[in-house]
């Protein structure tokens, strides 16, 4: 019978329309030389790829979930209580290598990747981690360990294509944020900001 689709186990689950996450945003001046680096990319492939607007592009720190009907506002509370606790110093970034986060032979995202130079992210990455699980946050439970690669999202729908290296692209990190994500509608939000500075000594 058609009632029999709305009984509990037959529904589909919600569609998720808000996403949460950390991120760190470059200053304007660098954000459109990479915005530029992102549409020479999606020149050079020869197809429909999408550059990312300059406004748009962040090294994600942590993804908290993706949810249905808005965020929860207990877990957002938790979030900024974790970030205000966090203690790091400003460090400068630098990101030298473009890849392909494609699985070959699909298009997929062409990013932005460094080595030597993401070390300040991997301790922000690290401290925000410890702060979250203290504050009954692990935004990776159930999932497994996931690694963290910071990467600068360029481009999307772009053919798999061999790491190269770019001119360096750096800036000064001096504060993160806490994003809302409206899912499918290209938008993002920040929640709040924190600037970083170091634990006293």
């Amino acid at each position: 019978m058609p009632e029999q689709l709305w009984l509990p186990g037959l529904e589909a689950p919600p569609t998720p329309t808000d996403g949460l996450f950390f991120a760190v945003f470059p200053d304007t001046s660098t954000a459109a030389s990479i915005s530029k680096l992102a549409q020479e990319l999606c020149g050079e492939a020869r197809a429909r790829g999408k550059p990312l607007a300059a406004n748009r592009l962040h090294v994600t720190l942590r993804h908290l979930g993706t949810f249905a009907g808005g965020l929860p506002q207990a877990q957002v509370a938790a979030a900024m209580q974790a970030a205000a606790s966090v203690r790091v110093a400003p460090f400068t970034v630098e990101f030298d290598t473009v890849e392909s986060f494609a699985s070959k032979p699909r298009p997929g995202p062409s990013v932005l990747t460094g080595t030597e130079g993401v070390v300040g992210l991997h301790a922000l990455h690290d401290a925000l981690r410890s702060a979250l699980e203290s504050c009954g946050l692990d935004s990776h439970r159930g999932s497994g360990a996931v690694a963290f690669t910071p990467h600068v999202t360029l481009a999307y729908g772009l053919p798999w294509a061999a790491p190269r290296p770019v001119e360096p692209v750096c800036w000064n990190v001096r504060g993160f944020a806490l994003i809302h994500s409206l899912l499918g509608r290209t938008r993002h939000i920040a929640l709040a900001r924190w600037p970083l500075e170091a634990a006293e000594s």
